[in-house]
C-alpha cells in the first residue's frame, strides 16, 4: 500500500504531531492503512499546521473504530453471537486481519499462527492504545496460551527486525518518522522479554504475515477459516458475552457500542 505522508499526517488533527511520542505516531499509521484497506477516507486537508489549536472537539486517537462518529445503529447481534457472528456484523470488512490469515494459510504455517494472524488485530474496533494487550486480553479465555502470547508480544517485536525469518524494519517508519525513531522503554523491555522466551517465534510470526496484509485489491472472506476457528477457538455456547469470561464485558461493549450504560 502506497501513503501519501502528507494526507496521513493531515489525519492525525492540527498540532498532533507536536505531542505525540513515536509510538504514538507508529500506532497511528498502522491503523490508518488498516482503515483505508476498509474505508478509503476522503482527500484530507493538503495543510498540515504546527499549531496546537484544533478545528473542534474530536474522538480520542486510540478510540475504537466502533466508537467513531457514524449514521445509523449497528446491526443487532444474535442472541448467542458467535466469533463469525461479530466478523460479519462488527469486524467487517476486516481486509488486514483476513489478509494476514490468509497469507499464513497459503504458506502452509500452522494453524495456531493462522489463527493468531486472524485475530491479532481485531481488538482495534473496540481500543487502539497498546493492542497487542488489549488484544490478548480479549481472547484468552478462548484460544491457546501460545496465541493469545503472540498477539501480546507482536505488538512490540514490530520495531525489531529479525534476519532469520526475513523481517525488516518498516522502511515506511523511517519515510515517515525519520531514521532516528525510538520505540519507548516499554515497548523495549518487551522486546528483549519476548525475544529470550520459547515461544518468541509465535509472535515473530504474526509480525511477519502483517506485511503481507496491506493490499487494497486482494478479495478475503472469513470463509476459509470456518473450520480452523471450530478447531481453535472455544466457543462458548452462551454466547460471547454471555459466558462470564474474564473478558466476556469486552465482547460486549463490542456487540452493544451504542448501549448508553
Amino acid at each position: 500500500m502506497e501513503v501519501d505522508r502528507r494526507v496521513f499526517l493531515a489525519t492525525l488533527g492540527v498540532g498532533a504531531l507536536e505531542v505525540m511520542t513515536p509510538e504514538d505516531k507508529a500506532e497511528a499509521l498502522e491503523h490508518y492503512m488498516m482503515d483505508e484497506l476498509d474505508e478509503p477516507a476522503a482527500p484530507a486537508k493538503p495543510e498540515v499546521s504546527d499549531s496546537r489549536e484544533q478545528d473542534g472537539p474530536r474522538a480520542p486517537r486510540g478510540t475504537g473504530r466502533l466508537f467513531m462518529p457514524r449514521e445509523g445503529l449497528y446491526e443487532p447481534m444474535p442472541d448467542k453471537p458467535t466469533l463469525v457472528d461479530f466478523y460479519n456484523l462488527r469486524f467487517a470488512p476486516a481486509r488486514h486481519v483476513l489478509q494476514s490469515a490468509s497469507h499464513a494459510l497459503k504458506t502452509d504455517q500452522p494453524e495456531k499462527t493462522v489463527m493468531a494472524c486472524l485475530l491479532h488485530d481485531v481488538v482495534l474496533n473496540l481500543i487502539k492504545v497498546d493492542h497487542g494487550w488489549w488484544g490478548a486480553q480479549l481472547v484468552e479465555p478462548y484460544v491457546a496460551e501460545r496465541v493469545s502470547w503472540g498477539i501480546r508480544y507482536h505488538a512490540p517485536l514490530r520495531f525489531y527486525p529479525d534476519e532469520s525469518v526475513g523481517y525488516e524494519y518498516p522502511e515506511m517508519y523511517n519515510r515517515m518518522f525519520g531514521e532516528d525513531y525510538v520505540p519507548p522503554d516499554y515497548i523495549e523491555q518487551a522486546y528483549k522479554y519476548a525475544r529470550a522466551h520459547s515461544w518468541y517465534m509465535d509472535a515473530r510470526l504474526i509480525t511477519l504475515n502483517d506485511k503481507y496484509a496491506f493490499d487494497p485489491d486482494a478479495e478475503v472472506s472469513i470463509e476459509p477459516f470456518i473450520d480452523i476457528i471450530g478447531r481453535n477457538f472455544k466457543q462458548p455456547k452462551e454466547g460471547l458475552g454471555y459466558d462470564n469470561s474474564p473478558s466476556a464485558h469486552m465482547w460486549r461493549t463490542i456487540a452493544n457500542p451504542d448501549r448508553p450504560l
